[in-house]
């Protein structure tokens, strides 16, 4: 007989019987576990990665520190990215914990969340801190912070998504289907396959915990649901395979927490120096401006980036589905649709901008324009509201098409009354994808000739060069009428505009706040403003 096979001695029966007695009488009086923060040099790392046969690693970053991080790989035979998602590795032992910490620590955690006053993480912390010393299992701070990191991000975050969520690269999360990889849309690596996915259980359960974290419900009666998350970003959730044949599926669209400014996208090469000086001074005079372009182009990012030029006493009234626009504007009434399943009235577009025109605002930001709402918002525009909004089209005829055709269906003489449109795209250069302003077009009258509606473009972004190119204005030539001006009056005052963007772009005045602040104050004293940012005043510098 082997050693390995030997019979039980007495020697080891006591042995063994000494150790569960010692366990007994630790779980009796508990232990004391000193809970403190994790420090990667004293307690070791979290996790570890190993890099997949055939990969390059290409970029590693914290997302959630010092629990996530991902690496992004390149395998240079498929000529694919890949992202991986490293999150704390788990023992058996930790497994084994965390299964029956799992069960014990709903109920406290209920009970403390309806009573206390103490923040989500904290009462984890405490609760989860009691839990194991009353297990009065050893356990070293790696541990801990490993079993709270995934109690805190199946409780209180997005689970198995949380990563992706917590990652300000990402603009798009997509999950196509059971054990499917979750797609992302990085803004440094495109679309890009991940190591996160679920299996059918898990993505029936998760989505349906998405839909009820939002406040609605889905159900196989009730499949797809459209929805803002608490943190504001959308998601559009499908239950099942009646409608996506490869099971649940979701789709989440991330939004920055703090807007981009006209900056901003002066920087990205979206608009250029010019175009925005140009958008500035129309949006002062109240010239209405529809952006249109694909999914994904920008639309709503420009419009909320060029509503930053409104006048500071300017009444605004946002409507939207979600919410999405920002801004630092002290006269601002936010609106936004509400859907009600089992009680109420919804509450739609159209409502809500019959509504708006009671306020008696003087510029009106329309999320979308899809329907019924558009006809009303053009009645608008013909009584002297300043409209901005986005809609789904890639060139100035489209727009006008899908204006004056089912199921938007604006009269042709009303049609007329918008003054700008700038066709927004999502393309790429030097292999590298950008958003870029294709058009900014200004719509004239109808020829009495043809009937049809003419229009212009003020600027033109060629693709060859990456560069815009500036032609005649009608709209500018409006606003030098308007104001009295000479035609060097004009220019003097648009070239003084581009010199105060091109002041923000030295400085770095990205923040919506401070930028809002200085246009503001442009407004006020332009002459006073301009000399402080000449002279580098260290109080024109960005925060």
């Amino acid at each position: 007989m082997s050693q390995d096979n030997r019979e039980p001695s007495e020697e080891d029966f006591f042995a063994g019987l000494r150790e569960r007695l010692t366990h007994t009488v630790q779980v009796l009086r508990g232990s004391n576990l000193d809970v403190r923060p994790f420090r990667p040099g004293e307690d070791g790392p979290l996790s570890d990665f190993s890099l997949p046969a055939g990969h390059e690693e290409i970029d590693r970053y914290w997302v959630n520190a010092p629990y996530a991080y991902v690496v992004v790989t390149h395998d240079s035979e498929a000529s694919e990215h890949y992202y991986h998602v490293v999150e704390p590795d788990v023992t058996d032992f930790e497994a084994d914990l965390f299964e029956r910490v799992l069960v014990d620590i709903r109920d406290p955690l209920l009970y403390r969340s309806a009573d206390g006053d103490a923040d989500e993480e904290t009462v984890l912390r405490e609760e989860l801190t009691e839990l194991l010393q009353q297990y009065g299992v050893d356990i070293g701070m790696a541990t801990f912070h490993t079993l709270f990191y995934y109690l805190y991000r199946d409780f209180i975050g997005y689970g198995k998504a949380d990563a992706l969520l917590h990652d300000d690269h990402i603009e798009d999360i997509s999950c196509d289907g059971y054990d499917l990889p979750i797609f992302i849309y990085h803004d440094d690596y495109s679309d890009i396959e991940t190591n996160v996915s679920f299996s059918e259980g898990e993505l029936d359960d998760y989505v349906i915990r998405l839909a009820q974290r939002s406040g609605r419900h889905i159900s196989v009666g009730d499949p797809v649901v459209s929805t803002t998350l608490p943190d504001g970003s959308r998601a559009e959730l499908s239950l099942g395979k009646e409608i996506t044949p490869r099971g649940s599926a979701f789709t989440i669209r991330q939004y920055a927490d703090e807007p981009f400014t006209p900056i901003d996208l002066i920087d990205y090469g979206t608009f250029s120096v010019e175009m925005m000086a140009y958008l500035w001074l129309c949006i002062e005079h109240n010239k209405s401006l529809i952006f249109a372009g694909g999914t994904a182009s920008g639309k709503t990012t420009a419009m909320n980036a060029v509503s930053m030029f409104i006048p500071p006493r300017a009444k605004v009234l946002t409507i939207e589905d979600t919410r999405e626009l920002a801004l630092y504007h002290d006269n601002w009434l936010s609106s936004v649709t509400r859907e009600r399943l089992h009680e109420g009235t919804d509450i739609d577009m159209y409502d809500l901008l019959r509504s708006a025109l009671r306020h008696r605002p003087e510029y009106i930001i329309v999320g979308e324009v899809r329907g019924d709402e558009a006809v009303t918002l053009f009645q608008a525009m013909n009584t002297g509201h300043t409209t901005f909004s986005t809609m789904h089209a890639d060139s100035i005829e489209t727009v006008i098409n899908r204006l004056e055709n089912d199921p938007i269906n604006v009269p042709r003489a009303m049609v007329q009354s918008l003054d700008m449109l700038s066709i927004q795209t999502l393309t790429r250069f030097e292999g590298e994808r950008v958003r870029r302003s294709k058009v900014l077009g200004e719509i004239g009258g109808i020829d009495q000739r043809t009937g049809e509606l003419d229009y212009s473009s003020a600027f033109q972004w060629d693709a060859n060069s990456d560069s815009f190119r500036r032609n005649d204005s009608d709209l500018l030539s409006e606003i030098q009428s308007e104001r009295g001006w000479s035609r060097s009056e004009l220019l003097k005052e648009v070239r003084r505009r581009e010199q105060f963007l091109e002041y923000l772009q030295q400085y770095g005045v990205n923040d919506y706040r401070r930028f809002t602040a200085l246009v503001n104050e442009y407004y006020a004293t332009p002459e006073r403003v301009m000399d402080r940012l000449a002279s580098g005043a260290p109080e024109a510098r960005a925060a």
